[in-house]
C-alpha cells in the first residue's frame, strides 16, 4: 500500500463479539470497512479485504481466497495460528497487538493469585448456601497473606513484567524466567534462563505462565514439573492452553501434588463440557477473558491506525507489533 492508496483500502474486521467495525466507524476515517461475525462470512468475504483485523477465527486455508490481502492486524498478542512463511510468500505483512492487553492480563493473573490466597471460591460457595463460616482453628485451612510468598513468572514480556511489579507491590518475592537475560529486568528479584525452571519450581508458591506459545513452551508444564512443585503451590496460566499438559494437570490436582490452578486458557477452546476441570473445587476457570476489557476495541484500533499510517508511508519495517 502506498500513500496514494491510503483512502482506497477495504478493511475486514473478523471477531464474533468485539464491536470493531462499529467503533471504527465512529472515528470517521472514510475508509471502507465491514465486520464478519462468523467463520463462514469471513471466508465468503475475505476476497474483498486489503486489510484483515482478526482474532480467533484465523485458518491458514483462508489464504486461498485472500487475493487482495496485504496486511493482517492480529487484535491480540498471540500469533501462533498464522503460517508466517505462507504469508511472506504472498507478500502479506503480519503484526500483532503487542501491549494491547498488558494491564488486563497482568491484573487478571494477580486477581487469580488473590482469589486463592483469600479463598474467594470457598466464600462464594458458602454465600450460595447462606452459610456463615466461623473462625477456623486449623491454621492450614485459613486465608493467607502474600508478603513473603514467592511468585515464579515464566515469560517476562510486557505482561510478565507488569505482573512482577504488581506482585512486588504486595510484598512478594518475584523470580522471572526469560530467554534473554543479558538486558536484565528490574521488576524481578531474580532473573533466570528457561533451563532453570525445574530448580526454581520447589521454592515457588505461585507459578505463573505469561509466555507465548512456541515449540519450546508447548507442554512446558507437565508431570515432571508438578512433581517438582510444592504441594501448597498454585499454577496460574494466562498464556496459552497448550503450554500446560491438561491431562497431567488434572491428575496432579486429584493427587494433591499442587494446591490449585487458575486457568484462563485451555488446550481446546471452548473447554469441553465433559472436562473434569469444570468440577474441581480448587480450580478457578475463566473462559479466555483475561485480556477482555471495556476499552479493548479502542486500544486495538489505535494500534491499527498507527500501523496503517506507517504502511501508507512505506515504513513497513516500523510496524508496531511486527512479527
Amino acid at each position: 500500500m502506498t500513500a496514494k492508496s491510503w483512502s482506497d483500502i477495504t478493511i475486514q474486521f473478523a471477531h464474533p463479539a468485539y464491536r470493531l467495525a462499529e467503533r471504527f466507524a465512529a472515528r470517521h476515517t472514510g475508509m471502507a470497512h465491514f465486520q464478519s461475525h462468523d467463520r463462514a462470512d469471513l471466508k465468503a468475504r475475505i476476497g474483498e479485504a486489503d486489510v484483515l483485523v482478526i482474532s480467533g477465527f484465523w485458518d491458514n486455508r483462508l489464504l486461498e481466497d485472500a487475493a487482495k490481502l496485504r496486511f493482517i492486524q492480529v487484535c491480540a498478542a498471540g500469533y501462533d495460528a498464522f503460517d508466517q512463511d505462507a504469508l511472506k510468500a504472498r507478500g502479506i505483512r503480519l503484526a500483532n497487538a503487542s501491549g494491547v492487553n498488558v494491564n488486563a492480563v497482568s491484573e487478571h493473573a494477580m486477581a487469580l493469585v488473590l482469589a486463592f490466597t483469600r479463598k474467594l471460591g470457598e466464600a462464594r460457595y458458602n454465600q450460595k448456601k447462606a452459610f456463615w463460616r466461623g473462625m477456623i482453628s486449623d491454621i492450614a485451612r485459613r486465608e493467607d497473606e502474600l508478603p513473603g510468598k514467592t511468585m515464579l513468572i515464566y515469560g517476562l514480556g510486557a505482561i510478565g513484567t507488569r505482573l512482577a511489579r504488581l506482585a512486588r507491590a504486595f510484598g512478594m518475592r518475584v523470580i522471572g524466567i526469560k530467554r534473554d537475560v543479558a538486558q536484565g529486568n528490574d521488576a524481578v528479584d531474580e532473573l533466570h534462563k528457561p533451563e532453570a525452571l525445574m530448580a526454581l519450581l520447589p521454592q515457588s508458591d505461585f507459578v505463573v505462565l505469561t509466555c507465548p506459545l512456541t515449540p519450546e513452551t508447548r507442554g512446558l508444564i507437565g508431570a515432571a514439573q508438578f512433581d517438582a512443585m510444592k504441594p501448597t503451590a498454585v499454577l496460574i496460566n494466562v498464556a496459552r492452553g497448550p503450554c500446560v499438559n491438561e491431562v497431567q494437570l488434572i491428575e496432579a490436582l486429584h493427587r494433591g501434588l499442587i494446591a490449585g490452578a487458575g486457568i484462563d486458557v485451555t488446550e481446546k477452546e471452548p473447554l469441553d463440557a465433559a472436562s473434569p476441570l469444570w468440577g474441581i473445587d480448587n480450580v478457578f476457570l475463566t473462559p479466555h477473558t483475561a485480556g477482555e476489557t471495556q476499552t479493548y476495541e479502542e486500544s486495538v484500533l489505535d494500534i491499527l491506525k498507527e500501523n496503517l499510517k506507517r504502511l501508507a508511508e512505506g515504513r513497513s519495517d516500523l510496524l508496531k507489533g511486527i512479527v
